[in-house]
């Protein structure tokens, strides 16, 4: 039977979703690798099945980033129905971490590959002083910003472009090229949101493109710059990374040909 889940969780103590060891591997004592959200999940998992599962999610997350609906799929041969997971399951995560749901999907169903778009919110505070409530879900900004430029800056990006510019070095993905299908920049009182959705991410593509956009906002930069960062396809001409406890993994979104809540579909 394969399962697929949906996942909230708050990153500030994780680095980052991906297991840092083999599945199932040991590390030696006094060895032991920082924790992550994939090794947490399993290990809850596989308490409840009494035996090891695997995971495969939507969408990788970095260190200190948080998730409203992560979605994962695992297979086992152990029956509980879907209210037993949800419940067995979070009662051996940590309070930073906890499953929304569980539905049973077809074995063709793959919470990675059948995901058409991923959908992400960067929020921060825009004061002369740091934030003290909400601050794991809160970056912090100084300086005033002009939101209004960063949006029209913004739009400079979408549609289907090399996003050389705006990933690590680090990144191991095949090619930059990625669908971005939305990035809208609002404000609220003192907080500024970025709304982000694309087929696909690379590695702190949002971050690099929030930290450039500020650039702009803070006057630093017109907003033409935007474009030639991208076309430059050069990662150093790009603004700095944004930090990551701003950044929420809102969740990917499927056709509604599979059967998962409405939350992660969408009208293709």
């Amino acid at each position: 039977m394969r399962y697929a889940l949906g996942v909230e969780y708050d990153g500030s103590e994780f680095h980052g979703w991906q297991r840092l060891t083999a599945h199932g591997e040991t590390p030696p004592p006094g060895r032991e690798p920082p924790p992550t959200l994939q090794a947490t999940l399993e290990a809850a998992l596989s308490s409840v099945a009494a035996s090891p599962i695997e995971t495969i999610c939507a969408g990788r997350t970095d260190a200190g980033v948080h998730a409203e609906c992560q979605v994962v799929h695992f297979d086992t041969d152990v029956q509980r129905d879907p209210r037993g997971w949800v419940l067995g399951t979070t009662s051996r995560l940590p309070p930073s971490m906890r499953i929304r749901w569980c539905v049973p999907v077809p074995g063709d169903f793959s919470a990675r590959f059948s995901a058409r778009a991923r959908r992400y919110r960067y929020r921060l505070l825009n004061h002369q002083v740091r934030p003290a409530l909400g601050r794991q879900l809160l970056a912090w900004e100084r300086r005033p910003l002009d939101v209004d430029a960063m949006h029209r800056a913004a739009q400079q990006l979408l549609g289907e472009r090399d996003f050389e510019a705006f990933r690590t070095v680090h990144c191991q993905a095949a090619h930059a090229r990625r669908e971005l299908q939305r990035l809208d920049v609002s404000r609220d009182g003192d907080i500024v949101t970025f709304t982000v959705q694309a087929n696909a991410f690379l590695h702190h593509q949002v971050r690099n493109m929030v930290g450039s956009l500020l650039e702009v906002g803070a006057g630093l930069r017109p907003e033409t710059w935007i474009a030639d960062v991208l076309e430059s396809r050069d990662r150093t001409q790009a603004g700095p990374t944004a930090p990551a406890q701003g950044l929420v993994f809102v969740g990917p979104r499927y056709p509604r040909e599979w059967p998962l809540p409405e939350e992660v579909l969408f009208d293709a």
